[in-house]
């Protein structure tokens, strides 16, 4: 197999030069290429971040915490601590420079069994579960205006338009690295451009007086554990994507600069506008409109823009695409960076000889979504992924302390004061406690289950590396169809 690879560097096929096949010349294994400058790092935070929780979420948020202010409270808490833990972030990865995000720090810092844990319940069911909710998000936007004398549109026709967003993401991505970073470069600038629209027509709204409903903005406002922490994950929703730029380091051109400086741009960016964009609902809507719009965006439009109402909808439909876009290519890379550790099987390590796109993890992760579309629903996805998410948060951060403290002499081109890992730390045990104690359900039960679970498959398949033979051979035939072969590392 790498004899064949190594022919197709040295010719050209479709008109495209096999030069930019990087293989590593010690072990026959193809890198992938540092093709995300600053600019696609930029849009690859943002356009993951701007997605279908800024139309969605505002709703959960206010019926969670009982007033405006206390929602306003939230949303910049919410910034905050993604600016936190991104800051942290982003000396891990300029210490650790590989591709994985949360799995290869966890696997570095605290050994294989846990970061196979992470790594089993993010592939099989946490990113898959963000790629589904966000891909819901875009179908009962993109098909809402063909039902629009009913009250909901369809659930089949909905979950359809989803698993159609979700193929031709897989699509996108599997055919080219720069294709897929285009694509997030000009959906950024749309999304953008409409919260700066929303913004406006709050402004215009505040500037003739409409302000009744930020008056007295913090009364009724709900001050209890398990509220504030539902609320923080129905915001934290609309900030997932602040640690994407982790999960493609490898790719990504002079990391221990570009890293910091794009988080430093995207989050306080997305933050501003986040905050901005609220309060222009409020100037819209009263507190008791909004609860009762199934879609703010939508409702805000409706109110404020008059006949150019239908720009919101498209600009939903473009901007939860988008989103959905940024956490498939960095999710796939994951799933890609586990199987070139052991942890998952071979085939989901390989990219495609000449394009270069880790196609095996793509496929998986697209269909584990797509199985989630079936089954699931909005909030019952956001609320599962929020409270796996940030136990494996606060597990990363834990690490960051560990480097800070047992070998502070390593090399690190950025770092962070001490008291940021520390803030989000305590902000994660809260994050994944408050529900719980608040309100003991069983599906929180269930979720540590399925992580344990992690443990019966560890042994036999890692531990002892037992590979059934079924395995080996659709690995083969597998690699065949798919023309892809194993990657190396590239952290030069």
């Amino acid at each position: 197999m790498f004899r064949s690879t190594k022919r197709a560097e040295l010719k050209e096929e479709d008109g495209k030069s096999v030069s930019d096949v990087i293989l590593n010349r010690r072990t026959g294994k193809l890198r992938l290429k540092r093709k995300v400058g600053l600019v696609s790092a930029v849009s690859l935070i943002a356009g993951t971040m701007i997605g279908s929780g800024i139309f969605m979420s505002p709703e959960f948020v206010l019926r969670n915490m009982g007033s405006p202010g206390g929602s306003l409270t939230i949303w910049a808490a919410c910034g905050l601590l993604a600016m936190l833990g991104a800051l942290s972030y982003a000396e891990l990865g300029t210490v650790i420079k590989e591709s994985g995000g949360e799995y290869i720090y966890i696997l570095r810092n605290f050994g294989s069994l846990p970061a196979f844990l992470f790594a089993y319940t993010s592939v099989i069911v946490v990113r898959p579960a963000s790629i589904a909710g966000i891909s819901l998000s875009f179908a009962e936007y993109a098909v809402a205006p063909f039902y629009q004398s009913c009250t909901a549109s369809p659930e089949v026709v909905v979950k359809c338009a989803a698993a159609a967003c979700v193929l031709a993401l897989a699509f996108i991505n599997c055919l080219d690295v720069k294709l897929a970073t285009s694509i997030m470069n000009i959906f950024t600038a749309a999304k953008l451009t409409v919260l700066v629209i929303i913004v406006m027509g709050g402004v215009v709204l505040l500037a003739n007086g409409e302000t009744k409903n930020l008056q007295n903005a913090f009364q009724n406002t709900v001050i209890g554990f398990g509220p504030v922490g539902v609320a923080f994950y129905q915001g934290l929703w609309s900030y997932d994507g602040w640690n994407n730029l982790n999960y493609v380091t490898e790719e990504l051109k002079n990391p221990e600069v570009n890293l910091p400086r794009a988080v430093m741009i995207a989050i306080p960016l997305v933050t501003c506008l986040y905050l901005l964009v609220n309060v222009s609902y409020f100037a819209a809507m009263t507190p008791a409109e909004l609860l009762s719009s199934g879609a703010v965006a939508i409702s805000w439009g409706n109110k404020v823009l008059g006949s150019w109402a239908w720009l919101i909808p498209l600009a939903v439909v473009l901007s939860t695409f988008g989103s959905a876009n940024g956490t498939f290519f960095s999710g796939g890379r994951m799933c890609c960076v586990a199987a070139r550790e052991g942890h998952m099987p071979a085939i989901l390590s390989m990219a495609h000889v000449r394009r270069l796109t880790p196609s095996p993890a793509l496929i998986f992760t697209s269909t584990i979504a797509l199985i989630l579309i079936i089954l699931g629903n909005f909030s019952s996805i956001v609320n599962f992924f929020s409270f796996t998410a940030w136990l494996f948060y606060g597990m990363t951060i834990a690490g960051l302390l560990y480097l800070k403290i047992k070998k502070p002499n390593l090399p690190r081109p950025y770092k962070v004061p001490i008291i940021i890992p520390i803030i989000v730390l305590i902000a994660s045990v809260f994050l994944v406690l408050a529900p719980v104690i608040d309100n003991p359900q069983m599906e929180f039960l269930y979720v540590i289950l399925f992580i344990l679970s992690g443990i019966i498959v560890y042994f036999p398949f890692v531990y002892y590396k037992h590979c059934p033979d079924f395995l080996s051979k659709a690995t083969l035939y597998l690699q065949l169809f798919l023309e892809v072969a194993p990657t190396d590392r590239n952290i030069n």
